[in-house]
């Protein structure tokens, strides 16, 4: 049993509350970032964002996704030319790619949307796991897969899928995109069937603006 200040004990389930806390405080203090430093990304937190990503969720545990990494100046130059959607200076990318070959001879046809799904898990995690330990991160989907794949030398069956921007956070960079003001997770959900729970707000029809 650990102990909290004053020697207190910290039981499993107030440890538990309390990483549960951090978890979500992460979540929603995570945001994407645009403007990055000039100050590399040292190899081990890249490794340490590498392994967090391992663990994201894949479709029937197969991992058919790959990770490229570079923070070699020189690669990253030509991956923001080939990329009208990376608007930072990151320095250092990770590439999230799909072995279709791999995904293939699971039995997945191509148009299967578990590989595409796996993708964005991935992402969701790679950002969340930059954040908890500093790191400002963004995501592109706008670049040419041909040409990032020739700058990446991938193997011919692995399509790159979505490149997540590293760096360090600039202060003073642009604010975040504002959508629809005072949002809130009731706005997002509907209950099946309705909540008539006394107190319970009623769902705005969706699709409707305030």
């Amino acid at each position: 049993m650990g102990t909290g200040p004053g020697g207190a004990g910290v039981t499993g389930v107030g440890a538990d509350a309390e990483r549960g806390a951090a978890v979500l405080a992460a979540i929603r203090s995570r945001r994407v970032v645009r403007a990055m430093t000039a100050e590399p990304v040292e190899r081990q937190t890249l490794e340490t964002i590498l392994d967090a990503a391992r663990w994201a969720p894949t479709a029937g545990n197969r991992h058919l996704q790959r990770f490229v990494a570079t923070d070699d100046p020189a690669t990253l130059r030509v991956l923001r030319a080939v990329s009208p959607g990376m608007l930072q200076h990151p320095t250092a990318a990770i590439t999230i790619c799909t072995d279709h070959a791999l995904a293939a001879s699971y039995g997945f046809p191509p148009d299967a949307p578990g590989p595409r799904i796996d993708v964005g898990t991935a992402a969701a995690t790679l950002m969340l796991a930059a954040h908890a330990i500093g790191i400002g991160a963004g995501p592109v989907t706008s670049f040419s897969r041909a040409a990032v794949a020739v700058a990446l030398r991938l193997p011919e069956s692995w399509v790159p899928e979505l490149v997540v921007c590293l760096g360090h956070p600039r202060p003073g960079g642009p604010a975040p995109i504002r959508g629809r003001p005072h949002l809130t997770w009731r706005d997002l959900t509907t209950w099946v069937p309705p909540d008539r729970r006394p107190g319970a707000d009623a769902p705005e029809p969706p699709g409707s603006d305030p």
